[in-house]
């Protein structure tokens, strides 16, 4: 077996030790990488470049590298069409005490939640290259009010209106979200004059 029906046959990913235990010499695996077959995300952890990756790759890449980071803000609300910015980075949430980490791809912006925060509404998703985490929708919104000095107000407001006026809109569940991340009082003038207009 050569290495590129390897990663086929492993969805499209590689562990390190996992290809030396299949008997491939690390000279296969440098030159794999140098001929642009595979690339690395991390140490020790390869994917398959040629390969039927589909729009969410990057966030499997990521729950591969840590299985606890969860997609967050700007990338969750692209991926919920809740925004018109399409980030150029990966946002992520991981628990407060969790160790740094790092990616060689793709890039990402790695945030630390509370231990209170963190766990709210953590939605798996299923696709055929693997799974991820991320934020429900409602918890999206919450989150983008929280960090909105950071990442903008503008965005954090076009967020909420696109909930508002969108077909999946649940407003019982944004404003029991909006309790548990204490953003409540910031966001109820806004989700008044939004849905009377």
């Amino acid at each position: 077996m050569d290495i590129e029906t390897y990663f086929i046959q492993n969805h499209g990913y590689g562990r390190m030790k996992e290809l030396k235990k299949a008997g491939f010499h690390t000279r296969v695996i440098s030159k794999a990488l140098e001929d642009n077959i595979i690339e690395k995300i991390k140490p020790g952890l390869y994917k398959l470049v040629d390969f039927d990756w589909d729009e969410n790759s990057m966030f499997i890449d990521i729950n591969k590298v840590n299985a606890k980071a969860v997609i967050c803000l700007n990338s969750a609300l692209h991926y919920y069409n809740l925004s018109t910015i399409n980030p150029d980075v990966v946002q992520v949430a991981v628990p407060n005490n969790t160790a740094r980490f790092s990616l060689d791809y793709p890039p990402a912006k790695v945030f630390y939640f509370s231990d209170t925060i963190y766990p709210i509404e953590i939605d798996r998703k299923e696709t055929a290259n693997g799974s991820f985490n991320i934020y429900s929708r409602e918890k999206t919104v919450c989150d983008v009010f929280r960090y909105r000095n950071k990442l903008g107000e503008d965005i954090a407001l076009e967020a909420l209106k696109e909930y508002v006026h969108g077909k999946d809109v649940n407003l019982y569940k944004l404003y029991e979200v909006s309790k548990k991340c204490k953003v409540f009082n910031a966001m109820q003038p806004y989700i008044k004059s939004m849905v009377l207009y």
